[in-house]
């Protein structure tokens, strides 16, 4: 893959199988997903109208409510028909998180909320967090998410299956080799652990940064529920699963149970001549 060319399998997915939009919008963890991304990011972002690069942007699920808070938003994605539905959004292209064509220190804000997930060479991660670095402004945001180490154990637990020959010897390789090949289901995939997010934003170059659990540690409750026969889960046991993620912020061992993990940090402030 360092070839800048994403995996097929990657490009399956998301171009002719899956509506990332649908999973976020219907599914109960899906939807916890999207309002604590939203919720931790509005903690960080600048005010608008603040110029946001969304890389990795999908069909511009994020970009859409970024620009009703009044961001000015572009976004790039791999997948052609993904930006076609973004550009109803904002000003949106196809490119590779990796090989930015945006100018040096041009965007208040940067996201990658999914480029690492399916980056499983740490130096083509290190490619895609060098070009954020090197396309934010001094003392610009950086937010990058990731998919749990530890989420494939939880999730297919929730489908009642992990106990199966085939889930279970799968599951168990992505526990220790970090990597899914993407020979069914979903894609090629990375499973980083928060300390080795945290790590490779901090390799890059950008500072004060932070790590949080998307989810938090209820997620796979709310999930099981769904999966069960009848109404599925509750408002209040979502609820209760949201308030979980918060209250679980402070405690960094509690990180692992999340589904998906976003770490956000700063490119250094500019200095002037004297070095002050």
């Amino acid at each position: 893959m360092s070839n800048l060319e994403l995996d097929p399998s990657v490009m399956r997915f998301y171009g002719e199988t899956v509506n990332e939009d649908s999973r976020l919008r219907s599914s109960a963890d899906g939807r916890m997903e999207l309002v604590r991304t939203q919720e931790l990011l509005r903690r960080f972002l600048p005010p608008p109208p603040a110029r946001v690069l969304d890389v990795g942007g999908g069909s511009g699920i994020h970009a859409e409510w970024l620009v009703k808070d009044g961001y000015d938003v572009a976004l790039v994605d791999p997948v052609p028909r993904h930006v076609e539905s973004a550009a109803a959004v904002c000003s949106a292209s196809v490119g590779d998180a990796r090989d930015l064509h945006e100018p040096d220190n041009s965007f208040d804000v940067v996201q990658l909320l999914g480029p690492l997930y399916h980056l499983p060479d740490p130096e083509d991660r290190g490619k895609a967090l060098a070009e954020a670095f090197r396309v934010v402004k001094p003392g610009g945001l950086v937010a990058a998410a990731a998919i749990n180490r530890y989420a494939s154990l939880f999730e297919h637990v929730t489908y009642a299956h992990l106990h199966t020959e085939r889930i279970h010897a799968s599951v168990a390789k992505i526990l220790e080799t970090a990597v899914y090949d993407g020979a069914r289901g979903f894609t090629l995939s990375y499973f980083h652990r928060a300390e080795e997010l945290v790590e490779e934003l901090v390799a890059s170059g950008l500072v004060d940064v932070q790590v949080f659990g998307i989810e938090g540690p209820a997620w796979s409750l709310v999930k099981a529920a769904e999966q069960q026969p009848g109404d599925g889960p509750t408002d209040e046991l979502i609820a209760s699963a949201m308030d979980a993620a918060r209250l679980a912020e402070p405690y960094p061992e509690l990180l692992a149970a999340s589904s998906h993990l976003l770490a956000v940090g700063r490119a250094p402030a500019a200095v002037n001549a004297a070095g002050s």
